[in-house]
């Protein structure tokens, strides 16, 4: 079987993108009209890296699906469209996908950024959604036909993303007292921002810095020298890919030392930009929801993970793949469980079944809560340490990224205080 595809590289397009592709395999044995799931994803743009990585695990998927024949003996195909990493692309895109494209089943790409602007156009269409890694999207809408593929959960879904990070730090000798907290002005990191603030509170923790930045931002240097006038404990960052470069660039050359650095970077779990950032990431301490290595990983996912590195290369996409991968293959599992349970793709019965089963895939097990959220929270707080030069192979090794917590799942000890001349 083989995804059939266009490359990368010809996904840019204008405004809302138009560009489809199917992943149809194995359609010699699952006959009649293509079962369409439809989405957008961040092909190009400052998501890109973990988009582009998120697609392929769901075209895997696909495949995978109509190797064995499909569901309810119709092809999976996938519709999907370029988001460009841009908001204001999703209402026409998801428009088209429900009004014009029609497809079965409605699913989000990468974000929360991207999610959020896409729940009123769903929720107009009163259809099911079914979302990938979107921090705490439906705690303002409260949509009882959403569901997030996204290991933060439980009952404050905004505080499980930073809990780990606070953690580990009230395990220190002498504890840290203050806190400098910074973040873009977008729906991502307002959200994980305001679940900061409720731990800080109930901590007694000192906040110094408070302080949101413009999305567009390119020079990262004065608010970290902002940052360190104000001499924190503590750095947490709720940024996204371009930022989170950014900003340890811009630690490092003007040597900002909190004696702890890192909190809610997206972007450093990407192997992309593993590689690129190298030794200056040592020491950091931030979230990741999936490793190899870590004690809930299952040999399900490690399979699957095989046959995605497999395939990384030719597709120019995320090289290990640990990150968003298995959530996408995931997601794509509880669509098809979701299918194959109530017989097809009535919104309806999808949402009621998906609000009480307990779906089997290459993450574990998920339930989901009223929310939708994950009924369970399962986030790591990791830190690097010893990464030398920028070769990818040294982050396949579990002590190039050490898991700190939750504590059951520990590989190895904190480095502390941080000390970025590492």
């Amino acid at each position: 079987m083989r995804i059939r595809r266009r490359t990368f590289n010809q996904l840019a397009v204008a405004g809302a993108a138009t560009t489809t592709i199917t992943a149809i395999g194995g359609a010699a044995r699952a006959q009649g009209k293509p079962l369409t799931i439809g989405f957008g994803m961040a092909l190009t743009g400052g998501l890109a890296p973990n988009g582009k990585a998120a697609l392929l695990a769901m075209q895997i998927a696909a495949e995978d699906i109509n190797a064995k024949g499909g569901l309810l003996g119709r092809p999976v195909k996938l519709i999907y469209y370029d988001d460009q990493s841009n908001p204001s692309t999703i209402p026409g895109l998801y428009t088209k996908l429900l009004d014009v494209d029609k497809v079965d089943v409605i699913v989000s790409g990468y974000a929360t950024n991207m999610i959020a602007p896409a729940m009123p156009i769903v929720m107009q269409h009163d259809r099911t959604f079914f979302s990938l890694l979107g921090l705490a999207v439906n705690s303002e809408f409260h949509y009882p036909r959403y569901f997030s593929m996204t290991p933060t959960g439980g009952p404050r879904p905004k505080e499980s993303f930073a809990e780990g990070f606070f953690e580990v730090a009230m395990e220190q000798n002498p504890k840290p007292q203050t806190l400098a907290l910074v973040g873009a002005d977008a729906e991502f990191p307002r959200n994980a921002m305001e679940g900061v603030r409720n731990i800080v509170k109930k901590l007694g923790i000192k906040m110094v810095y408070d302080k949101t930045y413009p999305p567009n931002t390119a020079d990262y240097t004065p608010i970290v020298r902002a940052i360190a006038a104000t001499n924190p404990d503590m750095f947490f960052a709720c940024s996204y890919p371009p930022d989170s470069v950014g900003l340890i660039r811009a630690s490092s050359e003007t040597g900002f030392k909190p004696k702890m650095y890192g909190g809610g970077m997206v972007g450093l779990q990407a192997t992309a930009i593993k590689t690129q950032l190298g030794p200056l990431l040592n020491d950091i301490v931030v979230y990741d929801f999936w490793l190899p290595w870590a004690g809930f990983a299952s040999d399900e996912g490690r399979d699957f993970l095989k046959k995605y590195q497999a395939k990384a290369a030719d597709a120019g996409v995320d090289l290990l793949g640990y990150y968003l991968p298995p959530f996408g293959y995931s997601l794509m599992q509880v669509v098809a469980q979701a299918v194959t349970a109530t017989g097809g793709t009535d919104d309806g019965k999808l949402a009621e079944y998906a609000r009480k089963a307990t779906f089997k895939t290459v993450v574990g097990d998920v339930k989901f809560n009223a929310e939708g959220e994950w009924d369970t929270a399962q986030v790591m707080a990791v830190q690097f340490q010893g990464v030398s030069g920028n070769g990818v192979d040294q982050f396949k090794d579990p002590k190039t990224e050490v898991i700190l917590w939750p504590t059951k799942y520990r590989t190895g000890k904190i480095v502390y205080p941080y000390d970025p001349k590492k």
